[in-house]
This record gives structure tokens, sequence and C-alpha cells, in this order.
């Protein structure tokens, strides 16, 4: 097993979903969250079935890759996403999050992603509990704990989740496990983020921050609703 020190604040992300961008300008719309300085870009894979909606596939994302130079991850909301796994590192997306409650042999799949080439990352629905997780650490770069049930963009945000946001970052500190890179297990948080919300998600243990809705809102510009979101989440984690 990789180890190495976790007392170190893992450094803090911010993460647009492009559920609330112009689909008819989806490439524009990754050039413009580039430049207003996100860190990296989320792809919401909704299949109908997981989840009640439908969304992005591959060819999608892949016509958008050539607009940005910013990471892209590809977060599977589907039913069985074994099968299409290499059509997303293909596409451009160099993170894949499966959901532990979709696969029937989890270290198998995220064992499939880093063999594609891809970081390994695991999300868990509001209602799975951290066990899920916990005999996997060593094959992943990032855990998602979801913040919602997926489906849908523009949720509210379940606080009662960071409580175990801060169970999960304990765990993954006592592990001793650096991840699936030796560099680290990043915890991610999906669901309602916003200038509200973000502080709680960050203090509780949280590094890696999406926001959709709550993004676009901002009256003075994506780049404005980024540094305001970072510096929220920044302030939060060192207190």
């Amino acid at each position: 097993m990789n180890t190495s020190s976790t007392t170190v604040p893992r450094p803090i992300e911010i993460v647009p979903s492009v559920l609330p961008a112009d689909f008819a300008r989806l490439g524009e719309e990754c050039a413009a969250l580039e430049a207003a300085g996100v860190d990296r870009i989320q792809w919401d894979v909704m299949d109908g079935v997981f989840v009640p909606n439908l969304t992005f596939g591959p060819d999608v994302i892949a016509a958008c890759r050539p607009h940005a130079q910013v990471m892209f991850e590809a977060h599977l909301m589907v039913v069985d996403p074994d099968p299409m796994l290499g059509a997303y590192v293909d596409a451009g997306c160099e993170m894949l999050i499966v959901h532990a409650e979709s696969v029937t042999h989890l270290h198998r799949s995220l064992n499939r992603v880093a063999e594609l080439g891809a970081k390994p990352a695991v999300a868990i629905n509001p209602a799975t509990p951290i066990d899920a997780v916990s005999h996997v650490l060593d094959l992943v770069d990032m855990v998602l704990v979801m913040t919602v049930n997926p489906g849908f963009g523009g949720q509210a945000y379940v606080a009662t989740m960071e409580p175990k946001i801060a169970a999960l970052r304990c765990l993954i500190d006592e592990s001793g496990s650096a991840g699936a890179s030796g560099a680290g297990i990043d915890i991610e948080v999906d669901g309602g983020i916003s200038a509200d919300t973000i502080s709680g998600a960050a203090a509780a243990g949280a590094n890696v921050l999406v926001s959709g809705s709550a993004l676009y809102r901002y009256a003075d510009g994506l780049a404005h609703g980024v540094a305001d979101l970072r510096c929220r989440a920044e302030a939060a984690s060192r207190a």
C-alpha cells in the first residue's frame, strides 16, 4: 500500500458542471469556463436508467475536448459503466468517476479505469455509507460524496452529508492510503454547492467542489463566481 502524510490539507479545486451551459455552444462554454479559472470540468453522464435524466455521450465530450486544455472528468451516473469506460477515455476524460451502487465488481471497474490510463474515482449517493468505499481507497484518486440525489441540476444541498464527508476524511487519513497515484486522495462534493453551502462542505473536509447552477448565476460572470467560491472554500478549509 502506498502511504503518505495526510495531515496537509488537500488543495481546493473548483469544478463546474456543464449541465447549466448552453448545449448548442458547448465547446465555447468549455473555453469560457477554462478562461474563468476552473480547475477541471465535470461531465454529468446520465443514462435515464440509473438516474431519471439523459445527457452526454462520449461523442459530445470528444467534440468539446479541443476547445479547452483543462482536465475533463466524467461522472458516470449510468447502469453498468464498464463497457463504455474506454470510450470516455478516448473522448478525452482524464478522470472517470463510477458509482459504487452501479457496478457489480467495484475493484474490477476501478482497475480497468487505471488500465485505460485515466484517474479512477468512486462516487456514493447520499444514502450509501462510506463503508462502501473503505476497501478500495488504494485504487482511487478521489471519492465523490453526493450532496444531492443524482439526476438533476439545481437541487437543494443536503447539509446532513457534512458529517459523512468528515467521517470519510478521517477514514482516508486513518487508512494511510495515498490512493491510486500515490499523490493522496481528494474528496469531491457535488450537488447544491453555492456561496451559501460551499463553506460547510469545505470545513467538513471536501476539497474538490462541483458547482453548476449557482456558478452560472453569478451576476458578475463566471470568473467572479469561481474566485468567490474558491475564496470561501479556502477560508473554511483553514478554519
